[in-house]
């Protein structure tokens, strides 16, 4: 039985065959005339070049899967400088991984690399934002309430999946921000936004080849970002519509009671201002606001205090002493307050230097919007620029034995989360810092001092600190590979009601 082929698909398939063929005629012509018509500038030295996909190759850990993107940018820069330049498809792209340099990236010229480079994910589903707010709400009762409920009072304590409780927490705490109350569709939103996450986070060709159109369609690249997008905009379009409604029939949210959720401030101010603002407050604005908040918020807060109850876990040492500090500070108190967290100054040394050895964003990009000269070398306008926070904050010039868990290397040091020493910038520097770091590191403390003071932790039985897995997965925010599960004993030390 001879095949049959419809001639339409053939005609079809020959005629896409023949235009990406001579589209990538069209490329090469276009590199080889540059090549040779055009000065070449003076790059940061990097790996060689091949034909079409530049140094995609060097990346092959990343690109097959298994690979971070912060150890692979690492380790190349060990070869090729702290200064180097990769070419990534048509993407021309330097990284960074010097805290001097840095800085001059950041902060000294800072407009000349004032840009954002934009991939397929955060032109879909980014909403055009603009600016991110957010504010903090108490939900760590309730964490600690729901913890001490899967113990059943044993007094041998229960196995807890800190991960799951966690993430649970701090998007509560998010959707408490900014819609009021529990969001009905949180758990529909949370895994949307996960989603999408892991979409931004990804290496997607279609990013360093953007002329190549056809990628994302036929990866399906496309389709799961626009999927992803509709389904959180219409979750956020009900959002905004009820609190509309809230205030059209004269209940104004929760204003009345002086505790307006982040939505009823941005409707008032979208009717105050509505005439006053050159660039007035749409609903597309209020949106991105709230996507803003949960893809930046959400897994920041929860990976941070996984990391830090890790390292706790593996270094009993530092637990016992961070513990003893928070149960002594905060003796016989069931509700630990900000006035108590400013004289945790111990449980602030691990939170500082967990921040460091686990940068949460590793990866701070930026975009030239100018021709600069850096250390020598030239940056040519348009180029995308990576700052390697992680490799910067394990630089052996600046930090003794940075490989190491050592919470003491910040006592009596003057660093902050605000960039202001070039070789501890977590949250970046500058205007284009992260806006939520206030936000996230009051949570991050609090949360941490009350699942210190009223529990007792442990490893599951058999295990010792080092089995704890301590690999990292990938993504826009770097969470820990495998979930953390602990056992958890309620600790009592307040006078009963």
């Amino acid at each position: 039985m001879e095949l049959e082929f419809d001639p339409l698909l053939l005609r079809s398939l020959n005629l896409f065959l023949l235009v990406s063929f001579a589209f990538l005629l069209v490329k090469i012509w276009k590199k080889i005339e540059t090549y040779f018509h055009k000065p070449t500038p003076k790059l940061p030295p990097g790996p060689t070049k091949l034909p079409l996909i530049g140094n995609i190759h060097n990346l092959h850990n990343l690109v097959v899967g298994g690979g971070l993107a912060h150890h692979v940018f690492g380790d190349l820069a060990k070869k090729y400088g702290l200064l180097m330049h990769l070419q990534l498809g048509e993407i021309s792209t330097v990284v960074v991984s010097s805290a001097k340099l840095a800085k001059e990236i950041l902060a000294t010229h800072h407009p000349s690399f004032a840009g954002r480079p934009a991939n397929l994910a955060t032109r879909i589903i980014g909403m055009s934002k603009k600016i991110s707010l957010l504010l903090l709400m108490e939900e760590i009762s309730k964490l600690a309430e729901s913890i001490i409920q899967s113990s059943g009072g044993s007094p041998g304590g229960v196995l807890v999946n800190l991960t799951h409780k966690l993430f649970e927490y701090s998007s509560s705490v998010i959707c408490r921000a900014a819609f009021g109350r529990i969001c009905k569709d949180k758990d529909t939103m949370i895994k949307r936004v996960k989603i999408a996450l892991a979409l931004v986070g990804g290496f997607n060709l279609a990013d360093v080849f953007p002329s190549l159109k056809f990628l994302p369609i036929i990866t399906g690249l496309k389709h799961k970002l626009l999927e992803a997008h509709h389904k959180i905009d219409e979750i956020l379009d009900d959002v905004v519509k009820q609190h509309i409604e809230n205030h059209e029939i004269g209940r104004k949210g929760n204003a009345e009671s002086g505790d307006e959720d982040l939505i009823d401030v941005l409707l008032r101010l979208q009717q105050e201002t509505s005439t006053d603002l050159q660039i007035p407050i749409r609903t597309r604005n209020i949106k991105a606001l709230i996507l803003d908040m949960f893809t930046g918020g959400t897994e920041s807060t929860a990976v941070t205090i996984q990391w830090a109850l890790s390292e706790l876990m593996r270094h009993p040492g530092v637990m016992k002493k961070a513990q003893a500090q928070v149960r002594q500070v905060c003796k016989r108190k069931k509700i630990i307050e900000d006035d108590d967290i400013q004289n945790l100054k111990y449980l602030k040394m691990v939170i500082q230097e967990t921040i460091r050895l686990h940068t949460p964003a590793p990866l701070i990009p930026r975009a030239s919007r100018e021709n600069r000269e850096i250390n020598g070398y030239m940056i040519p306008n348009k180029t995308q620029v990576i700052v390697n926070a992680w490799a910067i904050a394990r630089d052996p010039e600046y930090w003794d034995e940075p490989e190491k868990f050592k919470p003491e290397r910040f006592e009596n040091k003057s660093f902050d989360y605000m960039g202001t020493q070039s070789e501890y910038i977590p949250f970046g520097t500058g205007r284009r810092m992260c806006p939520g770091v206030t936000f996230g590191l009051a949570s991050v403390e609090l949360s941490l001092a009350h699942l210190l003071y009223h529990f007792d932790w442990r490893l599951p039985d058999g295990m010792m600190p080092n089995d704890l897995d301590m690999d990292e997965v990938d993504g826009l925010v770097v969470g820990r590979k495998t979930d953390l599960q602990l056992i958890a004993t309620p600790y009592h030390d307040f006078p009963d009601d």
